[in-house]
């Protein structure tokens, strides 16, 4: 069955509580990895090579209520390179929100890098409200780990890449169960191959970026992975999808 989404005859604006209904885990205890993205409809990843072309006001919503939700996010270093990622720090209205929920008052950084190109004098680190993570390989050079770990976990979990399910094992067992990854690309297509990925929120702007932008996966390939839509939302041209990991009989 094709049914409507848009145009609605009566649409009907989302409360931010009714947005976090629609997000929110039914088990925080349940480990559970989310990856977040927004792309233009021809497929684009970035625009002139940043992300932030492609996002909307909705877009900007869900992203931060993805935040509030999580315990930890996890980025990879080019992402944090390319996007100018600084210190992990909601507003005060989302810690009070957490703070009414139990939950920790910031959610954990977490960064992935195999081969610890940081810079640990970055607001990423020297502002961090809770010590941030970073997760990379046995095999990278010890300068950069002496270095780094002065402000910042540093967690092995392979010998020359990263172990993406190491990695969210790692998590779990630090407690850190909510995971929200903003990519990039090639973190992505790890998880993927891994098959460590429970869900992809993904916003579909409407947008044309024309030849030369990557998709929103890069790197190995993997074998194919079923999703099921849990929900589509339309705002101002934008379609705002979240899939969940199909679940298979048997």
């Amino acid at each position: 069955m094709i049914s409507r989404l848009w145009p609605a005859d009566a649409p009907i604006e989302l409360s931010d509580e009714e947005l976090i209904a629609h997000y929110e885990q039914p088990d925080r205890n349940l480990p559970h990895l989310r990856v977040n993205f927004v792309t233009s409809a021809d497929g684009a990843v970035t625009v002139e090579g940043e992300s932030a072309g492609l996002s909307s006001g909705a877009d900007k919503r869900v992203f931060k209520i993805l935040r509030m939700l999580c315990d930890v996010l996890v980025v990879g270093a080019g992402t944090v390179r390319a996007e100018g990622y600084e210190d992990l720090r909601l507003d005060e209205k989302r810690v009070a929100w957490r703070r009414d929920h139990d939950l920790a008052e910031q959610p954990v950084m977490a960064v992935v890098s195999a081969a610890l190109d940081l810079d640990p004098a970055s607001p990423l680190f020297t502002r961090a409200p809770v010590r941030p993570l970073v997760f990379t390989s046995a095999n990278a050079p010890s300068e950069r780990r002496g270095a780094l770990s002065e402000v910042a976990e540093i967690v092995d979990c392979g010998e020359s890449t990263v172990d993406f399910a190491t990695m969210r094992r790692e998590l779990s067992e630090r407690g850190l169960n909510q995971m929200l990854c903003e990519g990039g690309p090639h973190i992505l297509g790890e998880l993927t191959a891994a098959d460590s990925l429970d869900e992809l929120c993904l916003t579909l702007a409407p947008l044309l970026a024309g030849a030369g932008a990557g998709r929103i996966t890069a790197g190995p390939a993997s074998p194919v992975r079923s999703l099921r839509l849990a929900h589509a939302f339309h705002a101002d041209g934008n379609l705002i999808l979240r899939y969940v990991r199909a679940v298979t009989a048997g």
